[in-house]
């Protein structure tokens, strides 16, 4: 069922905005937030604020009441893009430059076009679509090959185990967007509430079996850090999550997955000016090329939208 059509333009268009510029910003704020809060407790505290916001707002509306499939369907999703993937990204930002992860992670696109089965006759039929994996693949090795030289040998197994950690975080995000895209049922704002809320207890539950909570101690947490979660509640979850999750339901998912196009620019922005990071030609080549290998996938479909206008 094609709902875009059926979605307003301009919303699209604002929630796509939101998207591209909010999601790029987060990678700085969660890497400012897990300088002093646990990656885990504060992914947990998180989505728990911004998933009770929203559901009570949902209440407040009298939007339809989920039923036990829907918050299970909402629960998995959940877990795939809050959990493993969003959760994973704070614990990887307390090693590797929050620029990095975001470039890295430019390539999350790819995860959605080789995971996306219902799309894999369109995908894999499409010149584009296939040049641009093999110059994605590309991207990607340059990213590698470039930070695999830096490292020192006394980090290099930690680096190298956070970088694989976020081939893993691709997949899950992909795999939990493309679930929640085909089986989600129910009002949107309440099945993305119910994502959060799920999320943020395994979040906060996970992070005390790993001993988090005892390192954890609110009252020496600086200002900027409360101030980076608060942004992230308000700006990642409620507004950037929520268009996200609503994007998927109106739009095909390699097209909500372009977001990663506009969010590596946006982190390193704030990560060069405002963390001190940097970023070196051949990164800054790697990145040019997965954009180009993103590009070429999404080639086909625009030329294919544009006919049909």
């Amino acid at each position: 069922m094609d709902n875009t059509k059926s979605a307003s333009r301009i919303l699209i268009i604002i929630a796509f905005i939101t998207v591209y510029l909010v999601w790029g910003s987060t990678y700085f704020f969660i890497s400012m937030g897990v300088e002093h809060i646990p990656p885990y407790t504060m992914a947990g505290m998180r989505f728990l604020i911004a998933g009770t916001l929203l559901l009570s707002f949902c209440g407040i509306k009298k939007l339809p009441r989920a039923n036990a499939q829907q918050i299970k369907t909402a629960g998995i999703s959940g877990i795939f893009l809050l959990f493993i993937s969003n959760g994973s990204v704070g614990l990887i930002e307390k090693t590797l430059p929050s620029s990095l992860v975001a470039i890295f992670l430019s390539a999350t696109p790819i995860s959605f076009v080789l995971l996306d089965k219902p799309m894999w006759k369109t995908n894999f039929h499409s010149k584009p679509t296939l040049i641009g994996l093999l110059v994605g693949l590309v991207g990607v090795v340059l990213l590698f090959t470039e930070r695999l030289g830096n490292i020192s040998l006394s980090g290099s197994k930690l680096e190298i185990i956070c970088m694989a950690g976020l081939v893993f975080t691709s997949l899950s995000w992909a795999g939990g967007s493309l679930y929640s895209k085909y089986y989600s049922t129910g009002h949107i704002m309440v099945t993305t509430a119910w994502q959060m809320l799920i999320a943020g207890v395994v979040c906060v539950t996970f992070g005390a079996c790993i001993g988090e909570i005892k390192h954890f101690h609110p009252m020496e947490v600086p200002m900027k850090s409360w101030l980076a979660l608060a942004y992230l509640v308000v700006f990642g979850s409620l507004a950037g999550y929520s268009a996200y999750v609503w994007l998927l339901q109106v739009c095909t998912a390699t097209q909500v997955s372009t977001h990663a196009y506009v969010n590596p620019v946006v982190a390193v922005i704030l990560g060069v000016f405002f963390a001190n990071e940097t970023m070196s030609t051949l990164q800054f080549v790697g990145l040019v090329v997965i954009l180009v290998s993103l590009l070429l996938i999404n080639l086909a479909k625009y030329r294919k939208a544009k006919t049909e206008e």
